[in-house]
């Protein structure tokens, strides 16, 4: 491992960074507020999501939920809709539950106290330390992806971003450069440098505030650093969806509130099992979530998705019931909608793209 150059922190770091951010910040409508509750649902809508994405869906959420006392008082289903097609649920989900928890303990106010907010739902180091310096100008750094770059070039630390010792190492450096006072405003030209100009990859090093002083730059490594994780194969998984009618209607299930994708409503099935076929697959997961039969008939559509943490190929086929009354025995609730109603109801990505197959097809 190489070690970092010898070299102080120059006092002119901080200065010339925020110097930058005061002509360059991008104009972005979570910074037209102090409002915590606003802040916060950017920084949980951000996580793991890109600006341009979250942009309408912050203004739109904040529409429907303009303050705490809103959100807590919103159904869950309410706010999974709002989130729909933004991903990773457990964010809306903690959201709602911290907004109760607010109201119901803080008087509907978010905590000031570092401990009393990170022991929030959904509140980990990095949401808590921005909320705290943005809202409220405590001097906490915020290290996320975009900053753990940054200074990881600017301190040529080679050691894994994600690994323990390293964020550690990559949190000492951050906090001696961060100029006492004017955390918000330095969290953010981070976040903005690493946005626009230190990018994962061809860093604009040339444009760079903090060029001279950028220990990588200087070797020539800005674009090997910070170290790459091997990327693991994602496993494969296909999955059967029953498209299942009666009457016009069509047969719709509710995830438990708890796992991957909880409280999203869906066409019902699940994963293939080996030596089965999809039309045996479908039928088993029915019988086992619902405790009807059916019969499977032709297929909708194949629909390719991809999660965090493994893909999966949705086989979705119409299907008619043959006996029973659907019983919630491996999810939360189920219904009969009509198809126009369907928009009501907050579906997954994969769902929503079997919708969209039957509305080309007219049903």
């Amino acid at each position: 491992m190489d070690k970092p150059l010898e070299q102080p922190l120059a006092p002119g770091m901080a200065q010339d960074l925020l110097s930058w951010f005061a002509h360059q910040r991008r104009d972005l409508p979570w910074r037209r507020t102090r409002d915590p509750y606003r802040i916060w649902v950017a920084e949980v809508m951000l996580t793991q999501t890109q600006v341009a994405t979250v942009i309408p869906y912050y203004e739109r959420f904040l529409r429907l939920f303009p303050d705490l006392p809103a959100l807590a008082a919103a159904p869950p289903e309410a706010v999974l809709k709002a989130w729909e097609g933004l991903g990773y649920y457990a964010r809306a989900r903690n959201l709602h539950r911290a907004a109760i928890e607010v109201l119901a303990r803080h008087g509907g106010r978010l905590p000031e106290d570092p401990r009393a907010l990170r022991a929030l739902p959904g509140i980990g180091p990095y949401t808590a330390a921005a909320i705290l310096s943005i809202a409220w100008g405590r001097d906490e750094l915020a290290l996320d992806g975009n900053v753990r770059r940054v200074l990881s070039r600017l301190f040529h630390i080679d050691g894994p971003p994600e690994a323990g010792a390293t964020q550690a190492q990559l949190r000492a450096l951050g906090q001696q450069l961060l100029p006492a006072g004017a955390a918000g405003d330095f969290n953010q030209a981070l976040m903005d440098l690493g946005a626009t100009i230190c990018t994962p990859r061809r860093p604009r090093c040339a444009d760079c505030p903090l060029g001279v002083y950028c220990q990588a730059y200087r070797r020539g490594a800005q674009e090997k650093l910070p170290a790459k994780r091997r990327r693991r194969a994602l496993p494969h998984y296909d999955v059967t969806a029953a498209v299942i009618w009666r009457e016009g209607r069509v047969l719709i299930a509710q995830r438990p509130a708890n796992g991957l994708l909880g409280g999203l409503w869906e066409f019902p099935g699940g994963k293939l099992e080996p030596g089965e076929t999809l039309p045996e697959c479908l039928r088993r997961e029915i019988r086992e979530e619902l405790q009807i039969e059916i019969e499977v008939g032709d297929p909708i559509a194949t629909v390719e998705h991809a999660y965090s943490h493994f893909r999966i190929t949705l086989h979705a086929f119409h299907c008619r019931l043959l006996d029973g009354e659907p019983q919630a025995v491996a999810c939360a609730a189920w219904r009969w909608a009509g198809f126009d109603e369907l928009g009501l109801f907050a579906f997954s990505a994969a769902d929503r793209r079997v919708i969209a197959a039957l509305q080309r097809r007219g049903l």
